[in-house]
């Protein structure tokens, strides 16, 4: 089974969303917003990912940098870009967008 993450970045912490390939919530939690602990949390054997999801941000080429070495699917996303992938699905909801960082599709 495939599995996507979402990484929303602050400072301090950084929360952390997985789902499986059909968009159910498997973990959720956050890290502090360090390599170390964030390659804990994405190499963690249980995962196959397709795709992980960061946040632009001050720490997003730091941080992009280490996963992208770990030979981590990692992209980086404009937030106002998934708004705008958000906006064109013609399935929308207004609960699939409070929760845009749980949509695989979006990764």
């Amino acid at each position: 089974m495939d599995y996507f993450a979402g990484l929303d970045v602050s400072v301090k912490e950084t929360s952390v969303c997985i789902v499986d390939d059909a968009g159910k919530i498997v973990r959720e939690g956050r890290v502090a917003s360090e390599p170390e602990a964030l390659l804990q949390v994405v190499t963690n054997n249980a995962y196959r990912f397709k795709r992980i999801g960061l946040e632009a941000g001050p720490l997003s080429q730091w941080l992009y940098s280490v996963l992208a070495e770990a030979g981590l699917p990692v992209i980086c996303v404009e937030t106002r870009h998934m708004q705008a992938v958000l906006k064109a699905q013609i399935n929308k909801t207004d609960l699939l967008l409070s929760l845009d960082r749980r949509n695989p599709k979006c990764l």
